[in-house]
């Protein structure tokens, strides 16, 4: 999803940003000089700082002896500040004992320590900003895909502090308790529904309060829309005139029908992992983070996991781990960086000179995304977003929220939405909603031309499964990434149902008073060719990949890592993001990502499970 209410230009290439070594060395809670033998070698001064568990913390150049780059570092090297490595830093820090070293390919999410100063990234809706720009962004983009006019289509990544959970539209949904049950049918033990919605009502804080599904505690603010906009309400009453039910949480007791979206915004700002986890625990002795360096292998000895080697500054170094690495850099770099590292299909790492460390082909295969179209009509009320995005409105809008952080900039006005059947023999839930009372162009690249609403509609669980592959040995290189989108007749007939049963829904008596002539897909189109045709040619991916390491059991040969989160044949090496998912959930990832990691950190640190059994759920609803 994406909304904004700026207009960015399209980004240029990549960029590759970096700090002074001799800021690094200045920067952080401690006082560093260099070895007489390795002048690039840094070297904590441990008598300032006897108590803390980094006394023993060395950053290797390449090129130190290997004996001493054996030495003790860390306990836990967590590669990708992103929706779970925040998470894995703050909780696995809360033992005092354990040490943690993040490492993060882009900056902090801050510039200056400031919010304001960084509102491209804290303003609810600036969010295309960064969605359409390199800064903070990797910036991907698939291979042509045959199904869809041979269109390459863009995938935003965060590259920042928070990763992903700073860059997207800061919808919270969790997908539907079949989905994990699901998971747990399909290989990962003890991920089935009773044992996941512990770790989300942990991570929550509802500003409705707790209850059997929400958390009212946990670091993770979540909060309802506070527009009220009639086009919303008129979207949600549709719906009901339409025959379905009106759900008043969709992350709770019943997930089907429409209603109000929660949504990652506190106080005005977007509440992402950074927020949420990471910058709160900044201070405590046993965290280290870095920034701007890039992961370029993980060092093994025989079958263990015992360092990462990355780059920053334009310089090779070490750290080493003296319990675990874990990957955390989501569904496309945590792959990547398996297979850099010779953990992947042998045949393909061959090819590519890579020495293989583990043949597992499941590393980067059974890749699965959410695609979406829009459904846009024009509005005859000038009630929309479409004087917002103009440049006076615009700064009025900013200062309102540099300001007092309320106000039109203060939410991504994705504040209304639901989830539907596409037919009614489906067991639960497969198409989504997210309603704006705006018009969307390219990503949220060129602003809205005219007065007009739009619903962001399509199917939650595809059948089209794709894959990535290196494109060489160097870590800068972009992946190959092929998700083989529309591959399957089911998937091009439960989109054509989306765009059917948006247009009914739009159809109804609650938007009579705001109904313009239909602008997407346009009264032209109304055979099921021409409604076919429309969706190859504007179906846009709704940045979700994922499932690219799949977690199951041993005996699956596509398996990737086990129940644990270890990587299967591996010692000492552990996934944690959304790359472990089984199969996608039905709905938006961050929420789950978030709750991977919530899990992961007790499974790690030998806790026991949380359970939460014979949780009430509603029956399925027939239309």
């Amino acid at each position: 999803m994406m909304l904004s209410l700026a207009t960015v230009a399209p980004a240029g290439a990549r960029r590759f940003s970096g700090i002074t070594l001799g800021r690094t060395l200045r920067s952080g809670r401690c006082f560093l000089t260099c070895s007489p033998k390795h002048p690039l070698i840094p070297i904590r001064h441990e008598e300032r700082f006897s108590g803390s568990p980094f006394k023993h913390y060395r950053c290797f150049s390449a090129s130190a002896p290997d004996r001493n780059q054996r030495t003790p570092s860390v306990s836990y090297v967590v590669v990708g500040a992103g929706s779970a490595g925040c998470v894995l830093a703050n909780r696995l820090t809360e033992d005092a004992h354990e040490s943690v070293l993040l490492l993060e390919a882009g900056p902090k999410d801050m510039w200056l320590g400031s919010l304001r100063l960084s509102w491209k990234i804290h303003m609810p809706a600036a969010l295309t900003y960064n969605l359409c720009d390199d800064k903070y962004n990797w910036y991907y983009h698939t291979l042509p895909q045959a199904h869809m006019n041979n269109r390459a289509l863009y995938w935003p990544r965060g590259r920042v502090w928070g990763g992903s959970s700073s860059l997207n539209a800061m919808v919270y949904i969790r997908g539907h308790a079949e989905d994990y049950n699901r998971w747990h049918r399909e290989g990962a033990a003890g991920w089935d529904y009773q044992h996941c919605l512990p770790y989300f009502r942990k991570a929550q804080c509802h500003e409705l309060g707790e209850n059997r599904y929400r958390g009212g505690r946990g670091p993770l603010h979540v909060s309802r829309g506070k527009t009220n906009h009639p086009l919303h309400k008129a979207f949600i009453e549709a719906g009901r005139q339409a025959g379905y039910p009106f759900t008043d949480d969709m992350n709770g007791y019943q997930q089907e029908g429409l209603g109000w979206m929660d949504m990652t915004i506190y106080k005005g700002k977007r509440w992402s992992t950074a927020s949420a986890y990471l910058r709160p625990v900044l201070s405590r002795p046993n965290l280290k983070t870095e920034v701007r360096c890039v992961a370029t292998r993980i060092l093994f000895d025989g079958g263990r996991a015992v360092g990462v080697e990355y780059t920053q500054n334009g310089q090779k170094k070490k750290v080493f781990a003296e319990k675990e690495v874990i990957l955390s850099g989501g569904a496309i770099n945590s792959p990547q960086l398996l297979m850099l590292s010779g953990v992947g299909n042998a045949d393909d790492l061959k090819e590519l000179g890579i020495p293989v460390v583990q043949h597992l082909p499941g590393v980067g295969s059974n890749l699965q995304d959410h695609l979406e179209l829009y459904v846009q009509q024009q509005c005859t009320q000038p009630i929309t977003l479409y004087k917002a995005q103009k440049p006076f409105h615009m700064v009025k809008i900013g200062l309102e929220w540099l300001s007092v952080f309320t106000g039109y900039g203060a939410t991504a006005h994705l504040e209304s939405g639901g989830f539907i059947r596409s037919r009614p023999n489906v067991t639960h839930p497969d198409i989504q909603f997210h309603f704006l009372p705006s018009q969307v162009i390219d990503h949220g690249r060129i602003a809205s031309k005219i007065e007009a609403y739009q619903v962001h509609v399509g199917p939650m669980r595809s059948t089209s499964i794709g894959w990535m592959k290196l494109k060489s040995p160097n870590p800068l290189d972009h992946p190959v990434l092929q998700p083989n989108y529309l591959s399957t007749d089911i998937d091009v007939w439960e989109f054509r149902q989306c765009v059917k049963l948006s247009r009914e829904i739009f159809a109804q008596k609650a938007f009579d008073p705001f109904r313009g002539p239909e602008v997407q897909p346009g009264p032209q189109v109304q055979s099921d060719a021409e409604i076919d045709a429309f969706v190859r040619q504007k179906a846009d991916s709704a940045y979700h990949p994922s499932c690219t390491c799949k977690m199951g059991s041993p005996s699956d040969p596509m398996a990737v890592v086990g129940a644990d989160t270890r990587v299967l044949g591996l010692d000492r090496l552990r996934v944690v993001d959304a790359s472990i998912m089984p199969s996608i959930v039905s709905g938006n990832l961050n929420a789950p990502t978030i709750m991977i990691a919530e899990k992961a950190a007790d499974i790690i640190r030998g806790r026991p499970p949380l359970v939460d059994p014979g949780v009430p759920l509603h029956p399925q609803i027939q239309k």
